[in-house]
């Protein structure tokens, strides 16, 4: 086995031999050098016993030298501490060196989130829950420095250490929840960047992980109560506000009085487009058609064409359900103008025409509405072959042709199949007679 003895000969040797130009230019350099020589040549004999002294000399000479010095100090610091297994005291030094070599390292190179997060995971390795306290306040402040530079898996320890946390009887329930959105959202965040197919794999594995551990804590009744008292203490704190919405949508808890609140004030305080949608959509399921109607044309004025076909979709539905025909058909037309591949648009105005049969004076009961219901259908299953779309609009041109005015009925109107026929009222669309014996 190689001795520190034969390694400062050999540097000997090799300093004998360098140029001119490669001689040390002070004591201090030349102290650095040596003993980076002589650490790594033990280092790379995986003789880590040996490679401490002059590891640690380097270090305190020559810091900022190179970062190397942490990577492999970190590697002798744990196989010392693996080393001295009946010292207690010894092992606890060794872990204190590691955790301020940890912050050189970052004082010198920076990168202060990865290295914290290391910094944690390190020490619960060698200390154990011993140092729970310590180590996820570690991995809490390597998220509050920069989540998107952490890899996946201290995201993962991250949560595993806050839910360990609260067990241990060190916070409530609330930081479970706090800190699943923040993790959520560092994962969401990353998975979106990422455009390697196995690198986002592993990353849902990590999302699938994280959900699975806050699944305990994650019912809407408990989500419900640990907000509401938050809500209710601070009922305009905009990013609290903001946590409710997020969460408890993410949690599929929006059937709920608090979710209504959040929104409603967060809409208040601070107008957009989406949460004016969220208010519609609440306000419709709610059977508060007019109010719904009201929000979605304020989240019109500010929404992306992308956003727009389903809120003018929802905005038909809200005006149907009042009778507001004209105002719904407007609606169902500009969802069509927005996407003109989807039948769906046209599957609700004919929908819409069938319902409005008794607000039509045609003297056939309304039943020329029918006409154009299945006119519209029709129309749904030109624009969209899908499966879905034509079973649909199949479905109501059967139901609605066998509610077309029957022959004699028409015949006393002078009504001829094949003629022209306007319907009359609100409707004012011109169609084509069609009759049933």
């Amino acid at each position: 086995m190689k001795t520190i003895k034969f390694l400062t000969l050999s540097l000997i040797m090799a300093l004998t031999v360098l140029p001119a130009a490669a001689q040390f230019k002070n004591a201090e350099d030349s102290i650095c050098k040596t003993n980076r020589f002589l650490y790594s040549e033990a280092y790379k004999s995986k003789q880590y016993q040996d490679a401490y002294e002059p590891w640690k000399i380097a270090v305190e000479t020559c810091p900022s030298s190179s970062k190397n010095l942490y990577i492999h100090g970190a590697v002798i610091l744990k196989n010392l501490f693996n080393a001295n297994k009946n010292d207690a005291e010894k092992r606890n030094a060794i872990v204190d060196e590691l955790m301020r070599m940890y912050d050189l390292r970052i004082q010198y190179f920076g990168e202060a989130a990865e290295v914290t997060a290391r910094k944690a995971y390190d020490l619960k390795t060698l200390r154990g829950k011993a140092a729970l306290k310590e180590y996820y306040a570690l991995y809490a402040e390597a998220m509050r420095l920069d989540a998107s530079k952490l890899d996946v898996a201290f995201i993962e320890r991250y949560f595993d250490a806050t839910v360990d946390y609260v067990i241990a009887g060190n916070a409530d329930t609330t930081l479970i929840v706090d800190n699943y959105d923040i993790a959520s959202d560092a994962l969401e965040s990353l998975i979106a960047a990422e455009k390697d197919s196995a690198k986002r794999a592993e990353i849902r594995t990590v999302i699938a992980n994280v959900e699975n551990r806050f699944s305990p804590f994650a019912s809407c009744d408990e989500l419900v109560k640990i907000y509401t008292r938050k809500f209710e203490a601070n009922p305009e704190d905009l990013t609290l506000l903001k946590k409710i919405t997020t969460i408890l949508r993410k949690k599929k808890c929006m059937n709920t009085d608090l979710f209504f609140a959040a929104t409603e004030k967060l809409n208040t305080l601070e107008p957009s487009a989406s949460t004016a949608y969220l208010m519609a959509q609440m306000n419709y399921q709610r059977g508060e058609y007019s109010k719904g109607a009201a929000f979605v044309t304020e989240a019109l004025k500010s929404a992306e064409d992308k956003d727009k076909y389903n809120m003018y979709i929802l905005q038909g539905l809200c005006y149907a359900n009042i009778n507001s025909y004209s105002n719904a058909r407007a609606a169902y037309n500009r969802a069509a103008e927005m996407d003109g591949s989807k039948g769906e648009p046209y599957r609700l105005l004919a929908q819409l025409y069938a319902s409005s049969v008794r607000s039509v004076d045609d003297g056939m009961n309304g039943q020329s509405v029918y006409w154009v219901a299945v006119d519209v259908a029709r129309r749904a299953i030109n624009v969209d072959d899908s499966p879905e779309n034509v079973e649909a609009a199949n479905r109501l041109i059967s139901s609605y042709s066998g509610h077309f005015p029957k022959q004699d009925k028409a015949f006393e109107l002078d009504l001829i199949d094949g003629n022209s026929f306007t319907v009359p009222g609100w409707v004012g669309v011109s169609t084509i007679v069609r009759t049933r014996k």
